[in-house]
C-alpha cells in the first residue's frame, strides 16, 4: 500500500484507479497536461466531477506535464513543469502510475505482410462492414477505430458476425456509451454541450441535481447531476451526460432514447418508479421545457 501515488493523466483510467486507491489511504496526485479532467466528457459534468474528487481528497496538477523521473531507494521523483511553459519543479511519490491514454495492439501481428492497410494511430482500417483491405479478413474491437471499450467490441462482434450471415448488423459509435467507474461515476453518451456550440447547433439544456432525489439523499450518495441536452426545434434527445450514483446504469435509459429518437418530452413522460434514482432522469427531461417538479 503506496502511502503517496502520482498517476499521471485524468482520463477515465487514471481517476479509477486513483481514486480506488486514495479510498485505500494514499495520498493520490493526479498529473494532467490539459486544464481539465476527463477529456472529451461534457466540460461542467468533468468539472463538477473534479470538485467532488477533490473533496475526497484526489489532488490535481492540471495544465501539468512531466518531463523526467528518477527512480530511487524511496521511491520515484518526478520532474513537472507547465503545459504552457514556465519553471519546473519536482513531485516526490512511492508509486507512478502512467495512464496517459491506450493503443491498439497491432505491432508484430503481419499485417504489412498480408497487405492490411491501417489507419491513423496504428488501428486497422474498416469499412461499415468490418472488413479490411485484404478480402475475406475482418476486424473488430480495440483494434480498428473507434470508443476502445468492451461493450463496443461486443457490438461490433454481433454485428460482425450478423453480417456474415446475410443480415444487417450495424453499429452507430455516436451511441456507445462511456462510463468512469470513480464513485461517484459517470456516465456519457451522445453529443457534449462543448461540441453544440462548436457546431452551431440551437439546443436546451435540462439539469437535474442528486441532492433533489429523495433515493440519492436517503442513500448518502446525492453528489453530481443529470445534463440532458435536446435539439432547440425538435427536442429530439442529443447528448446525456451524468454524474452521479448508479450513472453506467441510468445511462442505458439514455442510449435507448438516442436509439429511437426519442424526445426529452419522451423521457419526461414515461413513469418512473419512486423512490429511485431513475428519477432523476425524468426530472432532467422536464427541465428542458422548465418543468421540474421537485427542484
Amino acid at each position: 500500500m503506496p502511502e503517496r501515488l502520482v498517476v499521471i493523466g485524468a482520463g477515465a483510467i487514471g481517476l479509477e484507479q486513483g481514486s480506488v486507491w486514495s479510498r485505500l489511504g494514499a495520498e493520490v496526485t493526479v498529473v494532467e497536461i490539459l486544464d481539465h479532467i476527463l477529456p472529451g466528457m461534457d466540460r461542467e459534468i468533468a468539472g463538477a466531477a473534479q470538485r467532488i474528487l477533490r473533496k475526497q481528497g484526489l489532488r490535481f496538477e492540471l495544465g501539468s506535464r512531466v518531463t523526467g523521473a528518477e527512480p530511487g531507494t524511496a521511491g520515484v521523483g518526478l520532474r513537472i513543469e507547465p503545459a504552457a511553459g514556465g519553471e519546473a519543479r519536482e513531485l516526490e511519490a512511492e508509486v507512478v502510475l502512467v495512464a496517459v491514454g491506450r493503443r491498439p495492439f497491432t505491432e508484430g501481428l503481419g499485417l504489412d505482410e498480408l497487405g492490411i492497410a491501417r489507419a491513423e494511430g496504428g488501428f486497422i482500417q474498416v469499412d461499415g462492414a468490418f472488413q479490411t483491405s485484404v478480402a475475406g479478413i475482418l476486424a473488430i474491437g480495440d483494434c480498428v477505430p473507434g470508443p476502445m471499450l468492451a461493450h463496443k467490441a461486443e457490438e461490433e462482434g454481433v454485428a460482425c458476425v450478423e453480417i456474415l450471415a446475410g443480415q444487417q448488423g450495424h453499429v452507430d459509435h455516436g451511441r456507445i456509451p462511456s462510463v468512469v467507474y470513480t464513485w461517484p461515476e459517470v456516465a456519457s453518451v451522445g453529443r457534449t454541450q462543448e461540441e453544440l456550440d462548436r457546431e452551431g447547433v440551437e439546443y436546451q439544456v435540462g439539469k437535474f441535481p442528486f441532492a433533489a432525489n429523495s433515493r440519492a439523499r436517503i442513500t448518502g450518495d446525492a453528489d453530481g447531476m443529470v445534463k440532458i441536452l435536446a435539439d432547440g426545434s425538435s427536442d429530439r434527445v442529443l447528448g446525456v451526460h451524468i454524474l452521479g450514483p448508479m450513472a453506467g446504469d441510468l445511462i442505458a435509459e439514455a442510449v435507448l432514447a438516442l436509439e429511437f429518437g426519442a424526445s426529452a418530452e419522451d423521457i419526461a413522460r414515461t413513469c418512473h418508479a419512486h423512490p429511485s434514482v431513475s428519477e432523476a432522469v425524468k426530472e432532467a427531461a422536464l427541465a428542458v421545457d422548465g418543468r421540474s417538479l421537485h427542484t
